[in-house]
C-alpha cells in the first residue's frame, strides 16, 4: 500500500468517525429533548356544564331531570371562571350538555369559546353511556319514558351524543372539542369495546370516562393523611392511555368537587389541600393531572375561584416543568408517543 493510499484511507476513516459522532451527538440530543418533553407536567382544568343535585341548596333534587337547564348563576360563574383562568395564562376545557343550546340565550358559551377555552361534548340529557335498559339511561327518560319508547337503548344514547356534537356546531358555530362521559367510571370503557367503536365512528379521537378509585374518608370530618395520600396515589391510574382500536382516554383526576363537597361535605381549605398535592405530584413526576369540577357546585363551595387560581399559580411556579393545557393537546402527546 502506498503513502498517498494510506493517508486516503485514514481521511476516511476519521471522516466516518466524525459523522458517527456527530450523528450521535444529534441522537441523543432528540433524545434529551424528548425526555424533556415527558418531564413536563401537562395540568388541565375541566368544568363539567351541567347542573348539580342539592346544589345551591341540598333539597334541590330536580336537576336531576333537568341537567342541561343551567341557571343564571352557573352559567355567570362559568364565564367568570374563564377569565379568571384567562388572566392567569391558563386554560379551562369546557364539556356542554347538549340541552342548554335550546335555551334562547348563549351568549355566555359563546364568550368562553371567544376567550379561546375549548368546548367538548357532555352529552344531550346527561347519559349513562353504560346503560344497559332504557330506564337506566337518565332520570328524564324514567319521568318521561315516550321520548325514547321503542328505541335501542345503545341507539339512545348514540343519537345523545350525536345531536349534541350537531347542536354545538348549528347554534353556536362551536365544533366539539373531545367527549366526557356523565359519570366517571372505573375501569372507563375498557370492558366495552362497543363503545369504543361508536366514539370512533362519531369521530371522537379522544374520550374522558375513567375516574379512579381512592378513599374519601368520614363525610364533614377532615380527611386523615391516609385519605391523601390515596388521592395522590390514584394519579398512577389515572394517566393517558390508547385503547385497542386507536381511541384515547384522558382519566379524570381525583378528588372531584361533587365527591368531595357533595358526598363528603369537604370544607374548601381541605379541598385545596387534596388538589394541592395531587397537583405538585403530577409536576414532580412529569405525569397528566386532569381536574374534575361543576361550575354548579363551586359557585356555592369556591364562589371566589380558589382552586383555578391555586392550580395556574402551582404550574406557574413550576417554570418549564409544568403547563396548563387543553384535553386535546394531552391527546398529541399521547398519539406522538404511540
Amino acid at each position: 500500500m502506498t503513502h498517498s493510499t494510506s493517508l486516503v484511507s485514514r481521511r476516511t476513516f476519521l471522516a466516518g468517525a466524525t459523522a458517527a459522532m456527530m450523528g450521535g451527538v444529534a441522537a441523543l440530543a432528540r433524545l434529551n429533548d424528548q425526555n424533556e418533553k415527558k418531564k413536563k407536567a401537562q395540568i388541565a382544568i375541566t368544568f363539567d356544564l351541567e347542573m348539580s343535585r342539592m346544589y345551591p341548596t341540598r333539597d334541590q333534587l330536580e336537576w336531576d331531570y333537568q341537567k342541561g337547564n343551567l341557571d343564571t348563576d352557573t352559567k355567570n360563574y362559568s364565564v367568570q371562571a374563564a377569565q379568571v383562568a384567562s388572566d392567569l395564562g391558563g386554560v379551562i376545557h369546557y364539556f356542554c350538555v347538549g340541552r342548554v343550546l335550546e335555551q334562547p340565550n348563549i351568549d355566555w358559551l359563546k364568550e368562553i369559546a371567544a376567550l379561546g377555552h375549548p368546548i367538548g361534548n357532555h352529552t344531550y340529557d346527561h347519559v349513562n353511556v353504560h346503560a344497559k335498559a332504557p330506564e337506566k339511561i337518565q332520570f328524564r327518560f324514567q319521568r318521561a319514558p315516550w321520548l325514547i319508547e321503542g328505541e335501542p337503548v345503545e341507539m339512545v344514547i348514540r343519537d345523545n351524543v350525536a345531536v349534541t356534537t350537531t347542536a354545538m356546531f348549528e347554534r353556536a358555530n362551536i365544533v366539539a372539542d373531545g367527549f366526557r362521559t356523565p359519570g366517571g367510571f372505573n375501569n372507563g370503557i375498557k370492558d366495552r369495546p362497543d363503545l369504543q367503536e361508536m366514539f370512533i365512528d362519531l369521530g371522537f379521537s379522544w374520550i374522558s370516562s375513567l375516574y379512579p378509585s381512592h378513599k374519601y374518608g368520614v363525610p364533614k370530618e377532615e380527611p386523615t393523611p391516609d385519605v391523601y395520600d390515596s388521592i395522590v396515589e390514584s394519579q398512577m391510574a389515572s394517566q393517558p392511555f390508547v385503547y385497542p382500536n386507536g381511541l384515547i382516554e384522558i382519566p379524570m383526576s381525583a378528588i372531584s368537587d361533587v365527591g368531595a363537597f357533595r358526598s363528603n361535605y369537604w370544607k374548601l381549605e381541605w379541598f385545596l389541600k387534596a388538589v394541592r398535592l395531587a397537583v405538585e405530584h403530577a409536576i414532580e413526576t412529569g405525569g397528566v393531572y386532569d381536574f374534575l369540577c361543576h361550575p354548579s357546585c363551586m359557585l356555592v363551595e369556591d364562589p371566589g375561584f380558589e382552586t383555578v387560581k391555586l392550580i395556574c399559580q402551582l404550574v406557574k411556579d413550576a417554570g418549564d416543568k409544568a403547563e396548563i393545557v387543553g384535553l386535546s393537546k394531552i391527546a398529541e402527546r399521547v398519539k406522538e408517543a404511540t
